[in-house]
């Protein structure tokens, strides 16, 4: 079975849900094993049976798992089983949302934040791909209006969102030019403070806390700081457990972030 990590947050509010690892899949070197794109050049049935493996893990079946083509932006879908997966994989987008119970929405990444968001009345739910440019955009506040907006067209009047930020690459190997962490700290509610810059004059660069970031503008978006949940690790430094691009290149594979949207509590 696939290694997945979780939230106790969405967990105890009902939501299956999981941050896939690259243990547990079919894919061969240098995919191994448990990958979810062919875009780099895995085998396609390999793919395939992750997939299955990963929607046996949520309780779904394999063709609810949605997600878009991402383009580091802050665009946000909302989908149901009305919808093909391939159309659905189609849409342009970083920020994919649901309502209809069984329908998990996913996020694939190789570096990059993953964001998993679940409304706690509706059940509605939200995977977010939150890397430094949608980080820098504010996707994450687009995905909590359309997700607070949806929870509304379900009835519920105060909607009560909790939120789990993923392993991703962690400010301790994500270093960046100066104009990145520019554009990072003009999008933060914390500004400059999510940049560390060297001490000491040299080739160092400045490096980013990208989690702290995004914790800053869910909570500047009106979440606790209590509801949202930190899924720790960083997938640079952990070959073991994740695939990097930054680490191993273009052929690196793809983890699979996704939480399944519940029946309503209300």
């Amino acid at each position: 079975m696939p290694l997945l990590l979780q939230s106790e947050l969405l967990r105890r509010a009902g939501f299956a849900h999981g941050f896939f690892t690259r243990v547990g899949g079919a894919s061969r070197p240098p995919y191994g094993s448990l990958n979810f794109s062919t875009a780099t050049g895995d085998r396609p049935e390999a793919v395939q049976e992750n997939f299955r493996r990963a929607a046996a893990a949520l309780g779904v079946a394999p063709e609810r798992i949605y997600f878009l083509t991402q383009v580091h932006g802050r665009a946000c879908h909302v989908t149901s089983s009305a919808h093909e997966p391939a159309l659905v994989a189609g849409w342009r987008g970083d920020a994919i949302l649901s309502s209809e119970p069984g329908v998990a929405c996913a996020v694939r990444t190789a570096d990059c934040p993953a964001l998993l968001l679940g409304e706690r009345h509706s059940g509605a739910v939200a995977a977010v791909h939150s890397g430094w440019r949608s980080t820098a955009a504010g996707v994450a506040e687009a995905a909590l209006r359309e997700l607070r907006e949806l929870a509304g067209r379900c009835g519920v009047r105060r909607p009560e969102i909790l939120a789990a930020l993923g392993p991703h690459i962690e400010s301790c190997c994500f270093e960046v030019g100066e104009d990145v962490a520019e554009r990072l700290a003009l999008g933060s509610p914390l500004g400059g403070a999510i940049v560390q810059r060297p001490r000491r004059p040299g080739p160092a660069r400045p490096r980013v806390d990208l989690r702290r970031a995004i914790e800053a503008q869910l909570c500047a978006c009106g979440i606790e700081a209590g509801d949202v949940d930190h899924v720790r690790g960083c997938t640079v430094c952990d070959a073991a457990r994740f695939h990097s691009h930054r680490r191993d290149g273009p052929r690196s594979g793809r983890m699979l972030a996704a939480v399944v949207a519940r029946p309503p509590s209300c």
